[in-house]
Formats: C-alpha cells, sequence, structure tokens
C-alpha cells in the first residue's frame, strides 16, 4: 500500500467513525510516512508516536488507529500523533 492508498482508507475509516483526518497536511504526510516506515521495518503500522517495545501484544495496542485514539480525540479533539481529530477539524475539543 502506498501513501495515497493509506490515506484513502485511514480518511475512509476517520468518516465512518465521526471524526476525520486532520486539514495540516504536514502533519498528516509525517504521519503517513512514519506509518509506512513502521510497517517496513517491523510488518505493522505502529503509530510514529508511540513507541514499539517488541512485544507483540502490548505492541498490538499501537497499530494505526491505536486503541486509545478515540478517547484522545474525546478529550483532547485529536489523537496523539494528530492525524486524527474531531469534526470541527481544528484539533480542538
Amino acid at each position: 500500500m502506498n501513501a495515497e492508498q493509506l490515506l484513502s482508507a485511514l480518511r475512509k475509516y476517520a468518516e465512518s467513525q465521526g471524526f476525520e483526518i486532520n486539514p495540516d497536511e504536514k502533519i498528516v504526510d509525517f504521519v503517513i510516512q512514519g506509518l509506512l516506515k513502521n510497517e517496513e521495518k517491523f510488518g505493522y503500522r505502529y503509530c510514529p508516536c508511540r513507541v514499539v517495545t517488541g512485544d507483540k501484544k502490548q505492541d498490538a495496542r499501537i497499530i494505526c488507529p491505536c486503541v486509545y485514539h478515540k478517547e484522545e480525540i474525546r478529550s483532547m479533539g485529536r489523537c496523539h500523533c494528530g492525524l486524527f481529530v474531531a469534526k470541527s477539524g481544528r484539533g480542538e475539543p
């Protein structure tokens, strides 16, 4: 999967969940590139803002979209890495 395909899939996922992709293209590009690099290096699209421990069970929680993103969007208006944001589009609650 290339960057464009990944972004398209993540955009569809975000829309289905009631949030959206960050309108800041620099942030999105950074995160997408990080996801693709982690997939190449580790075999999974681990969130680039999280630390990969090597424990497959623990690390499964940080495969994008990670288990933390929905609560982070609810509490902060965006996920930790800034890829997903609340519908306002500003990354603020």
